[in-house]
Order: C-alpha cells, then structure tokens, then sequence
C-alpha cells in the first residue's frame, strides 16, 4: 500500500490584493519602467503624487527608500528590501513605511512581466500579514484605487517613451 503524504498549502487570498493590467509595450519597456529610478519618479504613485527615490539598489537583498509625497502635502516615507529579482520577469519586495507620523504599513510584494504577444500583462500583488491589516490599509491609504491610479500613470508614462522611441527620441 503506497503512502500519501499532504501538502498543507496556506492560502492569502483574504489578506492580499491583486491587481493586473495589459500595457501596450514590449516586457523590456515595462519592466525598465520600474527598474530605472529616473523613471520611477515619473510615474510612481497614486494621481497627484510625486515620489523621492532616496536609495535604490535592484538585487536580491537590495534596498529601495522613498518618498511619496501626497498633494496635500503630506510624506509617506517607505523603505523595502528586494526578495526576488529576475530581470524582465519578476521583482519582489517586503515594504514598511506609511504616512509620517500615521499607520504603519507592511507587505510582501511581487509584480510579474509576462509577454503577451509584444505587450506586457503586469501583475502587482500585495500579501498583509492578516486580513484586518489588508482591509485597514484599504480602509485608511485607499490601496486598490491608489494601485489601480499608479498603473494608469504607468501607462501613461509607457505611452510617451513608446512614441519617444519611435520617433527616435531619447526615453
């Protein structure tokens, strides 16, 4: 008689949020977006906001700081360590920080580059250590709008480098 063995799997599915956009733009375009701190400050954040990059190194252990300035003026200082770097294909991060002086946020993140055909499907999710803490942070900072806000703003800043390019411009 064989032996079964059980995989106890832990599902996050009540403590994270996944959000999920197709850019038209190739992986490489995509994922440099994100890469490149100097265009990171272009496009980071939810509308109206602007963000510092105080430190960036992209690799496994890396620490990225920054800044997200609200248009009310307000700071949201964050600092994450990198988890997981794969080139064109997946960054993850483990991220503290939250709005000066206000509630403390902490998540693990991933956000994956898949190609589709010369297009890019990114997926951004966020896992919280417990479902009160997701739904706080939804409650208090507004994450889905502000995440779906951030991906807006990434398309648009995909959009000009793409036509920058193609004109033969410099990005």
């Amino acid at each position: 008689m064989a032996e079964k063995s059980a995989e106890v799997v832990e599902s996050t599915a009540d403590r994270e949020i996944v959000l999920t956009r197709l850019f038209d733009a190739p992986r490489r375009m995509v994922w440099e977006a994100w890469a490149d701190p100097k265009q990171i400050v272009l496009w980071f954040g939810p509308k109206g906001f602007t963000t510092t990059i105080e430190e960036m190194d992209l690799w496994t252990g890396g620490v990225w700081k920054q800044v997200m300035h609200g248009p009310d003026g307000t700071d949201y200082p964050c600092e994450s360590v990198f988890t997981e770097v794969v080139p064109h294909e997946r960054l993850g991060y483990r991220l503290s920080g939250g709005k000066r002086g206000g509630l403390a946020v902490q998540f693990e993140s991933m956000v994956t580059f898949a190609d589709e055909g010369g297009k890019t499907r990114l997926t951004l999710r966020m896992v919280f250590p417990s479902a009160e803490a997701r739904d706080q942070n939804v409650r208090e900072y507004r994450s889905i709008e502000g995440g779906e806000q951030t991906l807006q703003r990434l398309a648009e800043h995909l959009e000009t480098c793409f036509a920058a390019s193609a004109k033969g411009g410099v990005r």
